[in-house]
């Protein structure tokens, strides 16, 4: 037998490796492969050691899309090599906060969420990590016709989450105008016409009638979370901060808003449903016709549209209902801005890199039809793509309709406490929603004043702590 092969002193091969010929044959191939990737390894390491720009992104999509475009980068740069990395956002905002204070080596070039942003300027501004693009962005270009700079190319309102104190530190990578989506087959069916829908006023007297008559509910908006809320509150000219960083979410415009929006989700005139806005528990509300319109920014028109292909050809987009006749008719959610480290060892090869990824408009004319996430770089939307009839949304050409609504979209000053702020306005909602669901309009609107304060108070404690 094999097993009795003799190894030498009168020893076999069983009496060293005793599993048989099989597992040992194995082992040994193992061996000898983890010797050859190692040897290759030394000898040929990885690309990223060949690297000359490293960038992180914490979106899955983002990286698909970079990935894409990259080749041609390194094609027209052949001294570049880009070191692509997909990051979680958590670690994004703390590795590298982490790694700015602690002064250790970062990405030249990294993505960073819109409501995360802020937590990077603060404390002086010479000791913040990233650097300020206002010199690039300010100076004529030269692959404008006109030699316009491109600060006057790009929707001025998306540079607010990443400004202080006059410096500019992050390049948008979005607009996020929000719309109205809703299933236009049902609206037709109940004799309800989105075009004559101008007004909040004319669309909760439509939402109370449907909901009056029947087992649905006009929109789905959250009880407990801020997201919706704060989607109304931008709208009317509001916020979190003002421009300055001074903390505003407890001023009239957030008390008008609160008292507003509360018996729109609670009480016995309430027209909205909340089976939350992600997940199967949402789309399936949509699917039955239960709910029959939710807040859509341009990015959720493209998920939806992947949960739920069931509805091509039912859904459709409107703008949202005005607070008052002739104003403004979208607000924002979301966003990522991209920022140049300072530890950058060549700044120039690095705002090439972001101009390569952030302002070709072919590229980003196929990432609208991926994607339908409107750039803010404005010389791309005459790119047909952004201009084609889509046959899910009843033959609307969304871009056109995101679009128009661009610059319309509100500001959404940034801070380091904007996270926290966020936090404290969900409270300040699911309090509200309690209060009016237990003891209905008595008292209720000191109740909203004196919960704001409450926790507007909290984050100015905070923000007492460090004056930057």
């Amino acid at each position: 037998m094999a097993m009795s092969r003799n190894l030498g002193a009168g020893r076999s091969l069983g009496d060293v490796f005793p599993f048989g010929p099989g597992p040992f044959l194995i082992l040994v191939l193992t061996v000898i492969s983890g010797f050859y990737l190692l040897a290759d390894t030394l000898l040929n390491p990885p690309d990223a050691e060949d690297a000359t720009l490293t960038m992180w992104t914490f979106a899955r999509q983002h990286y698909t899309a970079y990935e894409n475009a990259l080749p041609a980068f390194e094609a027209k740069r052949t001294d570049e090599k880009v070191d692509l990395q997909l990051v979680h956002g958590d670690t994004v905002s703390r590795r590298l906060r982490a790694a700015f204070w602690a002064d250790l080596d970062v990405p030249d070039v990294v993505e960073v969420e819109i409501t995360r942003a802020g937590s990077f300027f603060r404390g002086p501004v010479e000791d913040l990590g990233f650097m300020d693009l206002r010199a690039w962005l300010g100076r004529p270009d030269p692959s404008d016709p006109e030699g316009r700079p491109l600060m006057d190319r790009i929707v001025k309102a998306r540079f607010s989450s990443y400004t202080s104190r006059g410096h500019i530190f992050g390049l948008p990578h979005d607009v996020h105008p929000v719309m109205l989506a809703y299933r236009r087959d049902v609206f037709e069916e109940l004799g309800i016409d989105a075009s004559k829908l101008t007004t909040w006023d004319d669309f909760v007297r439509e939402g109370r009638r449907v909901t009056d008559r029947t087992d649905r509910y006009m929109i789905n908006l959250s009880k407990r979370q801020a997201y919706s809320v704060e989607v109304f509150l931008f709208q009317r000219g509001g916020g979190y901060f003002d421009r300055d960083g001074r903390l505003t979410m407890d001023d009239e415009r957030a008390v008008e808003t609160i008292k507003w929006y509360v018996p729109l989700v609670a009480g016995p005139e309430r027209i909205a449903a909340d089976p939350t806005m992600f997940g199967p528990n949402f789309v399936q509300a949509v699917l039955d016709g239960y709910t029959l319109s939710f807040i859509c920014p341009d990015w959720k028109s493209k998920t939806f549209e992947t949960d739920a292909p069931g509805l091509a050809g039912k859904m459709a987009l409107m703008p949202l209902p005005a607070f008052e006749p002739g104003g403004r008719r979208t607000s924002t959610w979301g966003g990522t801005m991209v920022g140049i480290t300072k530890k950058c060892a060549d700044p120039e090869a690095a705002w090439a890199l972001v101009r390569h990824l952030y302002l070709e408009p072919e590229d980003l004319a196929q990432r609208f039809r991926d994607l339908n996430i409107l750039p803010p770089y404005k010389d791309a939307w005459s790119q047909p793509a952004f201009h084609e009839k889509r046959s899910y949304w009843s033959g609307q050409a969304i871009g056109t309709e995101y679009i128009a609504l661009a610059e319309q979209v509100p500001p959404k000053w940034g801070s380091p406490f904007l996270e926290l702020a966020s936090s404290k306005l969900g409270e300040v909602v699911a309090a509200a929603v309690t209060r009016y669901e237990s003891r209905g309009k008595d008292g209720f609107d000191a109740f909203v004043r004196e919960r704001l304060k409450q926790a507007a108070d909290e984050v100015r404690r905070q923000m007492e702590r460090n004056p930057f």
